[in-house]
This record gives C-alpha cells, structure tokens and sequence, in this order.
C-alpha cells in the first residue's frame, strides 16, 4: 500500500460524513494546535499577571473567554474537515435542536449567564459573596457554573444562572473594606459614656479592625430590659468575619467584666394582686 493510498484510506463514511486517514491527522492536528494555544494564552496572562499589566480577575475572564473562542473556531473547522457542513447539519437537525432547547433550557441559561459573568465582572475570581444565606469565596468561574468556597471548606457548585437572576452580595465588589457591627444590652443604670468607651477600646485594639475608617458606638434604643448599643468597624478580612466578631465579643465580655458593667438578659416582672376572701 502507497503513502497516499494509506492517506485516503476511509476509516468511516455515513452520509455526508467521511473520515479518512489524512483527515484524522487533521483533526489530531487542529485538537493540538487549539491545547497548545489555550497553554499559551495561560502563559501570557500569568506573565501579565506577574508584571502587574493585568489583575488577577480580569486574567481569568479573557483567558477563559479566548479558550471557549479557540475551541468553538476548532470544533467548526473540524466538521468542515470531516465533511459536515453546517448549514446542512442545522437544516437536518431542526427537530433534534428543538427537542434539545426544550429539554436543556436551565442548561443554555446557565451557558447565557456565564458569558454575561466573564465579560461584565460582577462576579471575579477571589470574590466573597453571599447568596441565599451561603457566604464564601470565589474560586473558579467557568461556562456554566461558579465554584465558591464556604468558611467550612466546602466547595459548593452554583449555577450561574442562579447569580444572575436571583441575585447576590458581592463584599468586595467595590471597596476591600467593609463594614460590620456586633450588638451588645447592659443594664439599665450603667454608665452609657463608660460602656462607650470601652466598647471604642475594644474595637481599636483588635489587629483585623481598620483603623481608618475608625470604629464608631450607637447607643441604639431602650431596650425592653437594657440599653442596646451596636459597635461598628471596618474589616478587610471578610472571610474571617465571623471569627472577628467572636474575639470582639470576647474582649467585650471581659472589659465589662472588670468594669463591673452588666450585660443585660431578658428579664419579666410579675405583680401578684392579693383580694380578700369571697
């Protein structure tokens, strides 16, 4: 057999379609040449990355927008190849795509929305949001979902679609500083200015508070049974938020502790009416 009876050796034929040996190699070729310059976009936006041209999240986007462009160009010219004309293959298969687009709609939703997350960034790799109660960390946004993950270290899988139809808080869409609070009830007849200040101090002296914005104290209300007050501070580490807002209480606790200031409980009155004998 000759080299060019190998090179149109017919592998498979059905149809309009026929796969011979050269265009196999072909095929083999196109899938490398698309891998290799997926790597390479990889490579050029890690550089840029590295040299400061580019942050981290906007590389992710392009990078992830230019591999789907060179895959989908691929995937086309590799039909060509094979002898599957597009135009012929969407007239022939109307039913079959009528039948998909019914039975995959959250599918192509979820596809639409992945493409509106990568090109207007709402959402970036590195990002805590909050959706339906669930906070945590973007870690990877992709076609048709977005991986975050939770303060327990539990990748959790949301459907694109669900951030861009149901909503969502992004913390650090626009400043890296956020604003939180810790509410806290002494008794009535403690020194309000008192309770202030330590409540200030205890604030300025924890390392994850910003100090600019400086913390701030709102004595709130008269409360049912105390006086509420609710502290306010800044905090860049909003991943650990939570764990803040238990050292703060902590720290509270014990200033009043040596202040002999009380913090207040629920408490009830009740009056007991004695009347005579019937």
């Amino acid at each position: 057999m000759t080299l060019n009876d190998l090179q149109n050796l017919v592998l498979f034929e059905s149809g309009i379609v026929r796969l011979t040996m050269f265009t196999m190699i072909k095929v083999i070729v196109v899938l490398l040449i698309a891998r290799i310059l997926n790597r390479t976009f990889t490579r050029i936006f890690n550089k840029a990355i590295k040299s400061n041209r580019i942050n981290r999240s906007s590389a992710f986007a392009l990078k992830k927008i230019a591999q789907y462009f060179v895959w989908v160009i691929a995937l086309l010219y590799i039909m060509d190849v094979i002898g599957a004309p597009i135009t012929v293959l969407l007239a022939s298969s109307t039913a079959l795509f009528v039948g998909l687009g019914l039975g995959m709609q959250e599918t192509f939703k979820d596809f639409v929305s992945g493409i509106i997350l990568l090109t207007e960034r709402t959402v970036t790799v590195g990002d805590i949001i909050e959706s339906d109660g669930l906070v945590g960390k973007v870690s990877e946004i992709s076609l048709r979902t977005t991986k975050v993950w939770t303060r327990d270290q539990i990748s959790v899988i949301i459907p694109n679609s669900k951030l861009t139809n149901q909503g969502f808080i992004n913390w650090t869409h626009q400043k890296t500083s956020t604003r939180f609070n810790v509410d806290v009830g002494v008794k009535y007849g403690s020194d309000t200015r008192e309770v202030e200040r330590l409540l200030s101090d205890c604030m300025n002296q924890h390392k994850l508070v910003s100090k600019n914005p400086k913390p701030s104290v709102q004595f709130r209300d008269f409360g049912d049974s105390s006086l509420v007050f609710r502290c306010h501070f800044y905090s860049t580490e909003l991943f650990k938020i939570e764990f803040i807002k238990s050292d703060l209480r902590h720290a509270i606790n014990e200033a009043f502790n040596k202040a002999d200031i009380t913090i207040a409980f629920p408490q009830l009155d009740v009056w007991i009416k004695q009347t005579g004998e019937q």
